[in-house]
């Protein structure tokens, strides 16, 4: 069980190192085939994540990913994992460059399968964000009814994704809520063998 846990928590890290590093080939084997990304800017299959990524790399978009500690409860073949992380993403925002740091969970449903372990989902827990001009002189101005249609927990990462030209999901699970308790009542039934969506 302790070696699971460890494949388990490289799997997070090689996830996180490999995207930002755009190692799209080995960013891939980190997925299983039928792999799903639910994000904030973007939702779909694995191979449609990557897609997307590779083609915001190619245009610029900084999107990096920090991890923190974790915890992973595994039944028999499957595990759901928990990862403290902040996404960190710089953009210009009208007229003036930003960085936004949001702080959640990636909760990730993760399954072995003909001995491999891989990612089966991948569900972000978005709990609070911040808006930073790079430059601390620069002033910059939101506009309050953009803000205001994003929920807290990833109100200004929202805001910026919008402003950059990508449509943003705007029912994300966050701290607390419907959302987050639903996707605690997935994880275990997963675990308990059930789908992951």
């Amino acid at each position: 069980m302790a070696a699971d846990r460890q494949v388990v928590r490289e799997l997070v890290e090689n996830w996180a190192l490999w995207r930002d590093a755009g190692d799209w080939t080995r960013f891939r084997t980190v997925w299983h085939d039928d792999g799903r990304m639910m994000a904030t800017w973007t939702q779909g299959s694995a191979d449609e994540f990557i897609a997307a990524s590779r083609a915001g790399w190619d245009k610029g978009v900084s999107i990096l990913h920090f991890l923190g500690g974790s915890t992973i409860d595994i039944v028999g073949d499957r595990a759901i994992s928990q990862t403290k992380m902040t996404i960190s993403q710089r953009a210009d925002v009208d007229g003036v460059l930003v960085d936004v740091v949001c702080t959640g969970r990636f909760y990730d449903f993760i399954e072995r399968r003909k001995s491999k372990w891989g990612f089966v989902l991948r569900q972000p827990i978005y709990e609070k964000d911040r808006m930073d001009p790079v430059d601390p002189a620069a002033k910059l101005t939101l506009d309050p009814g953009l803000l205001a249609r994003f929920p807290e927990g990833y109100r200004h990462l929202a805001y910026l994704q919008t402003r950059i030209g990508y449509p943003v999901k705007t029912d994300m699970p966050g701290l607390k809520g419907v959302q987050v308790e639903a996707l605690y009542a997935r994880g275990r039934h997963w675990l308990d063998g059930g789908p992951a969506l």
